[in-house]
């Protein structure tokens, strides 16, 4: 895997994290979806990875027992203390590769959009598994390397050509001089969760837009609905976003028949 610089300070450098509307909405898909596969989540300890400024992680400590935020980003971990606060909800500024928590400590971890940010994706898919509990289940929200519109910069093709192109293609448009970001293929994805069970959700978000809150995205019944549905179902590893449930095995205990 390719070992890269950590991308600091990004909420100072993305508008988006602040955007109270925008992050809301987006954790209400998140919550559906866990809701639909888990039922209540209000017994379970939950981990946010790559938190920011904690609008999300405010709303889903609203449906679990307890909650934790972390984030490399300081200055996003002071504002969600301050703005974002609850009682069974806390901050850190941490490593989502390196978190420090125990094995085995919280049944759900959610990670959104957060793998193409960090150094290293395999170290933090092995820290999402050895912090989750067994059976425990980490919503993976993540884009495709083949993807038309690059969503951090908006420009086309800009996640599919090699990085020194990519760097030049940033600098040529004025929007930057360095891609950070490092995309997988849905081949390359799938082997980076290979050691935990996909529950796939990404179809049934786009058939049922309404109960999983995403009408912001795709509306029923809508042309955009209809050929994302025909992607999905002709052409999966051409989709934009994945929406899984990433499940970590519960160890099998092997029992020992002597015979007598």
């Amino acid at each position: 895997m390719e070992q890269r610089g950590y991308q600091l300070n990004f909420s100072h450098k993305n508008d988006a994290m602040f955007d109270a509307e925008g992050r809301i909405m987006k954790s209400k898909k998140v919550l559906e979806i866990l809701h639909d596969y888990l039922g209540s989540l209000s017994n379970l300890s939950h981990l946010d990875l790559g938190c920011s400024t904690g609008f999300m992680t405010c709303l889903y400590s609203k449906a679990f027992k307890s909650s934790v935020g972390v984030d490399i980003d300081a200055g996003a971990i002071d504002f969600a203390s301050k703005k974002n606060s609850a009682a069974n909800l806390e901050y850190f500024v941490r490593d989502a590769m390196d978190t420090g928590f125990s094995d085995n400590s919280f049944d759900v971890v959610t990670c959104s959009h957060i793998y193409e940010h960090v150094p290293n994706a395999e170290r933090l898919v092995k820290e999402i598994y050895r912090v989750l509990t067994p059976g425990g289940i980490c919503f993976f929200a993540a884009g495709n390397r083949f993807v038309f519109w690059e969503g951090h910069y908006h420009l086309p093709l800009l996640a599919t050509v090699p990085k020194p192109l990519a760097h030049l293609y940033l600098r040529v448009t004025g929007k930057g001089t360095h891609y950070y970001e490092t995309h997988f293929s849905y081949w390359g994805l799938k082997r980076l969760v290979s050691q935990f069970e996909i529950v796939d959700y990404t179809s049934k978000v786009i058939q049922d837009p309404v109960s999983f809150s995403a009408t912001d995205l795709v509306n029923p019944g809508s042309f955009k609905q209809a050929v994302a549905l025909k992607v999905l179902k002709t052409a999966y590893w051409l989709f934009p976003t994945y929406l899984w449930l990433l499940k970590k095995q519960p160890i099998q205990s092997k029992i020992s028949i002597s015979s007598s």
